[in-house]
């Protein structure tokens, strides 16, 4: 994709406008198959095409992305006739395009959801939804404007096992939850990504529309490809890449959308490398009901942080549930509810309503699953059909992709931040609301 003029782009819109009309007019048969362009296919956008690949009335009719092995491996494996690009502003253009599906890098993510809701397709885009807040409700207000059917890539919003867990927990099943504790780690002393010096493109790859929106940078096989998550104009860092699925999880099982203020500390602590995202990262979040949230992430591949391997450990007053991908536990509290008296230092006798050691108070309990991404990719080819609401929507999936960005601020500014989630907006710090939005590079313009 060549640079373009505001003027060529204002053009590129108005017929993506016209489109848009076109495409809203076809309406889907049971028998019918959802036509599908696929927008990044490295990496994720490889395993997301594996996952609508398996669905029988789904329909790969184009591709799009700006490396071209990457063209050439999905072309090989989808194995039919079809349109390639490398401009995606090409697949939204096309009349016989009911659906997107965005796998690119998180800095392109609200742009192309946003044209794309603007031609008049369904959207699946992948996690994180946004690089900063403003860009994401943008991208719920656009879904919404365009009545789009759009589903993240939070795909455990689509397993039973996730589901279960999230009732279970929201019914009171762990009594009263205080605390919430999720975990990334993965040791990557001591040379972490390493320190490559700038070099030219590979052969294949349009830096230049790779870049897109962020700052222009020489080519630095880091910042490129998959490596881009360890670049702040890229990405989050680790807790936007797996945190987003913890504080997804953790927000859908307390029944909360929405933290009431956060903090943080990091840095790079343990590696030596030319990433600018933490590899060490402690963030607290405060949420309503006076429930504590906390994201741990360290180098380190022994004993782990939990008393039981977990990605999360929930703490309730009657028990503890410990989750992982394919499935959960609960270990119950053993409480006696009789008095008894216990002798305080200065000899005086107090009772004390509990002790521990004696008949659990709630059943202990194992759960198993999965949690695929092609049921998602089956959850959204369904509500294309019926118009229904996905599993992981837009407006719920921004809110959890919030707490997510909020806490990189709050890292960033060293500072406790209390967070106005209808307003979203820091109510005690003017200076980090400047964080909730960045200026793209011209000739492309963030979103309002």
């Amino acid at each position: 994709m060549k640079p373009i003029t505001r003027r060529e782009f204002t053009r590129t819109l108005a017929a993506v406008g016209t489109t848009a009309v076109m495409s809203s007019v076809r309406v889907l048969g049971a028998n019918d198959r959802v036509r599908l362009g696929f927008i990044g296919l490295g990496n994720r956008g490889d395993q997301v095409l594996d996952a609508f690949l398996k669905q029988s009335d789904a329909e790969v009719v184009a591709i799009c992305d700006i490396y071209e092995p990457y063209l050439d491996f999905a072309a090989q494996k989808i194995g039919t006739s079809l349109k390639r690009f490398k401009d995606y502003r090409k697949v939204l253009e096309l009349k016989d395009v009911d659906a997107v599906v965005i796998s690119t890098p998180d800095h392109w993510h609200a742009l192309q959801t946003i044209h794309a809701c603007e031609a008049g397709k369904d959207v699946y885009v992948e996690k994180p939804t946004s690089l900063r807040v403003a860009e994401g409700r943008a991208m719920v207000a656009a879904v919404k404007r365009h009545g789009r059917v759009c589903q993240s890539g939070l795909h455990r919003r689509s397993s039973i096992v996730c589901r279960q867990m999230a009732e279970f927990v929201r019914a009171g099943g762990l009594g009263k939850v205080t605390g919430v504790r999720c975990f990334h780690i993965q040791n990557e002393w001591p040379k972490g990504i390493g320190n490559p010096p700038d070099t030219q493109p590979p052969p294949g790859l349009d830096w230049e529309a790779w870049l897109g929106p962020a700052p222009k940078v020489p080519y630095n096989r880091n910042r490129g490809l998959y490596q881009f998550r360890w670049f702040f104009d890229y990405s989050g860092g680790q807790i936007t890449n797996n945190g987003i699925h913890y504080l997804d999880l953790i927000q859908w099982a307390l029944g909360q959308d929405a933290p009431l203020a956060v903090t943080a500390m990091g840095g790079k602590f343990a590696v030596n490398d030319n990433r600018d995202v933490p590899d060490t990262m402690e963030a607290l979040w405060h949420y309503p009901g006076d429930t504590l949230v906390n994201y741990t992430q360290f180098n380190g591949n022994g004993a782990g942080a939990a008393a039981k391997p977990c990605e999360i450990e929930f703490r309730g007053t009657k028990g503890t549930l410990y989750f992982r991908g394919n499935g959960w536990e609960v270990v119950p509290e053993n409480i006696t509810p009789n008095e008894f008296p216990c002798r305080m230092p200065n000899n005086r006798s107090i009772e004390r309503g509990w002790r521990t050691g004696e008949a659990p108070m709630i059943e202990a309990k194992k759960v198993t699953g999965r949690g695929d991404t092609a049921d998602h990719a089956r959850n959204f080819l369904d509500c294309v059909r019926s118009r229904a609401t996905c599993n992981s929507d837009m407006e719920s999936a921004h809110r959890s992709t919030c707490a997510t960005l909020i806490a990189n601020i709050a890292l960033q500014t060293k500072a406790h931040l209390e967070w106005d989630a209808r307003a979203e907006r820091f109510t005690n710090n003017p200076a980090a609301n400047k964080l909730l939005r960045y200026d793209y590079r011209p000739p492309l313009k963030a979103p309002a």
